[in-house]
């Protein structure tokens, strides 16, 4: 597989310590990928050679480039460094673990070009984490209100999916529910689950449960209450102002009637104080609010920018 003119497909390869899978993952590719195809494998701070492996490809295959972190950053990084220099109108995330196959890259990208700005796979075959994968694929399915079974499954999209998405760290498993949220076309389709041969899992264990929840609710939160922060936090401190004042007016009326009760006292206060501190929560919010809608502005605005001066040339290959 090769190409001499600009690419319409991208694979972008996040690769930590996989160098036992670096030689059979490109010669699948090499083998299954339409040849307008480039791959950007990009290590992501390995200690294992993974890096030296891929560089020694690279004059195999002249579809590759090799990108490297020098100390791990995480996918989420790594899959941002990989669209720096990726060129095609298609982009697909490919795991380096060997665990999916090249050809559903090559079906994901059909669907594309049928009009879908998104396509994720619902994943075929056995797989440890079913139960968890199930519980949280749920709750990302009414959080969102996405009708996809799996948002964390091997990816394609067009390229102004992910340009027109922020992603914090470990925030490419919401790459699904935050191109939904922008209006993007999404579908899914299955895609076959390999057990891994090679290299060992890197996201396992019970923590990573933990942190993919906290993520979940941190991107629903920014999904929901930071597009009308003052909508919400006003409804709730009104709430509570509203609520101050009749248990007020209540003691107040205890108080005529010779029967006072100084914790009602307190519950107001409490109450009015809550209020308040809702309310400031709200206007703080729209200000970050108005700040983050600014820069994302700015940002769109460099992107154009810099595809405009860039157009018609081609990516050159980069070892840091």
């Amino acid at each position: 597989m090769g190409f001499s003119s600009k690419p319409s497909v991208t694979v972008i390869v996040p690769a930590f310590n996989e160098a036992e899978n670096i030689s059979p993952l490109l010669a699948e590719l090499s083998a299954k990928l339409p040849g307008d195809s480039e791959v950007i494998v990009v290590d992501d701070g390995s200690t294992d050679g993974t890096y030296e492996t891929a560089v020694a490809a690279e004059t195999q295959y002249q579809f590759l480039t090799v990108l490297r972190h020098r100390t791990n950053l995480g996918k989420t990084a790594a899959i941002m460094t990989g669209m720096e220099k990726a060129q095609g109108e298609f982009v697909s995330v490919f795991d380096a673990d060997l665990q999916f196959r090249p050809e559903d890259v090559v079906a994901q990208v059909e669907e594309l070009r049928e009009g879908w700005d998104l396509v994720t796979g619902r994943k075929q075959g056995k797989y440890e984490k079913r139960m968890v994968s199930s519980i949280y694929n749920g709750l990302a399915r009414v959080m969102f209100g996405i009708k996809v079974h799996d948002i964390n499954a091997l990816k394609t999209f067009r390229r102004e999916v992910l340009e027109g998405v922020s992603l914090r760290k470990d925030w490419h498993r919401y790459i699904v529910p935050l191109a939904a949220a922008r209006g993007f076309r999404i579908t899914e389709i299955p895609v076959v689950l390999r057990p891994r041969q090679f290299g060992e899992a890197k996201y396992s264990g019970r923590a990573r449960i933990l942190v993919g929840f906290f993520d979940l609710v941190a991107v629903a939160f920014q999904l929901t209450f930071m597009r009308k922060p003052l909508l919400y936090f006003g409804v709730l401190g009104t709430g509570a102002l509203t609520l101050g004042f009749l248990v007020g007016l209540l003691a107040v009326i205890l108080r005529l009637a010779g029967h006072g009760f100084r914790p009602l006292l307190y519950l107001v206060i409490l109450l009015v104080v809550a209020g308040l501190v809702l309310f400031a929560a709200g206007f703080l919010g729209e200000s970050l609010a108005g700040i983050s809608d600014r820069l994302e502005r700015l940002e769109r605005l460099a992107r154009t920018e810099k595809q405009n001066g860039t157009e018609g040339t081609n990516g050159t290959k980069g070892s840091d």
